[in-house]
């Protein structure tokens, strides 16, 4: 029986199995082994040979990444020409990207690069129509933007979803607080913080047996369900935020369009009517965390042309690299003004941290 094969039987009796307390270990225990069985399908994909195809491969540049992901004809590569000046062929047939076409978003001083990849199809984490080069591009990336199609909104979002977190990748979701490390002897060290409701010690041990560790130190200091341990376990998921762009609202109803708007990290447009560009690139910014800083010179006005593009919550050191990595040995302190300074200005050291568009003037060591 191959891989696929075991993959099948077990989701389909995780799925036959009735969820409640007596259970709770035979269904942990089965998703352990789902998720061995598919860390073992990526490997044996990855390293069997053949006919290179034209690669996705493409270079990282500007001040973040963001990655369009979305089955075929959800309206990606419209939506890539009218926000940038890259071009990307657009049809009224599916599969009309074939390779990973790059775009860059100017927004608030910040270079924003945009990915459109193909369409992808179910069963794409299993090797389906290059899915897993695609899924592999979105490993790369800051932040996805999932092209949803409003008038099959949940459908989709549902199958994407899945095809995502078959291939190690986290939704809006946090690295679970767990601390696990393997030792070379000494057994299974089990503690936790808190009350545990989704698992216990029996359940912690037995999926350790399934990957064969046998000594190890694991602590929860939080309430977690077993598929989060099995990630913190395998130690190879990428946590991403994800903002969902349902596309195509001219098709729904006004009162549906409301509806699809209030989800949670969602928001509508048409790229075909040119709607809803404006706060969709007001929520890239927002969902990408970033900010802007602006330099001065003592004795001169602010220079409110160029901005640093920084991280949310950066520190004046996160300054200082941007500019030239020399500064930060030949600091002495800094000046800011803005809504992180107590007082306009307020001499600050190295650590401080700065907010959107402060202002800061950097005094060297003389």
């Amino acid at each position: 029986m191959g891989i696929l094969e075991k993959i099948g039987e077990i989701e389909a009796e995780i799925k036959r199995t009735q969820k409640n307390k007596a259970t709770e270990y035979h269904l942990g225990l089965l998703k352990a082994k789902l998720a061995r069985y598919r860390a073992q399908l990526i490997e044996a994909a990855n390293a069997s040979s053949g006919p290179k195809g034209e690669g996705f491969e493409v270079q990282k540049s500007g001040d973040s990444r963001v990655v369009m992901i979305g089955f075929p004809s959800v309206g990606k590569s419209t939506l890539l020409s009218k926000l940038t000046t890259a071009e990307s062929v657009s049809a009224a047939y599916e599969f009309t990207t074939l390779t990973c076409v790059p775009g860059v978003i100017d927004y608030s001083g910040a270079r924003i690069q945009l990915l459109d990849l193909p369409g992808i199809i179910e069963g794409a984490s299993q090797g389906k129509g290059r899915g897993k080069q695609v899924i592999a591009q979105a490993r790369t990336a800051d932040l996805v933007l999932m092209m949803l199609d409003c008038t099959k909104a949940e459908e989709q979002k549902e199958k994407l979803t899945k095809e995502l977190e078959s291939c190690g990748i986290r939704l809006n979701s946090k690295r679970p607080n767990i601390y696990f490390k393997e030792k070379k002897g000494g057994g299974v060290s089990f503690n936790a913080t808190c009350t545990l409701t989704k698992m216990d010690e029996r359940m912690v041990r037995g999926i350790l047996q399934e990957y064969k560790i046998h000594n190890c130190e694991v602590l929860f200091r939080e309430d977690c369900a077993p598929d989060e341990f099995i990630d913190v376990v395998v130690d190879n998921r990428i946590y991403l935020p994800c903002l969902y762009c349902y596309n195509k609202c001219d098709l729904v109803t006004i009162e549906e369009c409301d509806r699809l708007a209030r989800l949670p990290s969602s928001v509508v447009c048409s790229s075909g009517l040119d709607l809803g560009f404006d706060y969709l690139l007001e929520k890239l910014w927002k969902h990408l965390s970033l900010m802007r800083v602006y330099t001065k010179k003592k004795g001169e006005p602010p220079n409110l042309e160029e901005a640093l593009i920084l991280r949310r919550d950066s520190s004046v050191k996160d300054a200082c690299h941007s500019i030239h990595k020399s500064l930060v040995s030949n600091f002495r302190s800094g000046l800011v003004w803005g809504t992180s300074a107590k007082h306009s200005p307020q001499r600050v050291g190295i650590s401080h941290i700065l907010q959107d568009e402060d202002v800061l003037e950097i005094i060297k060591k003389s």
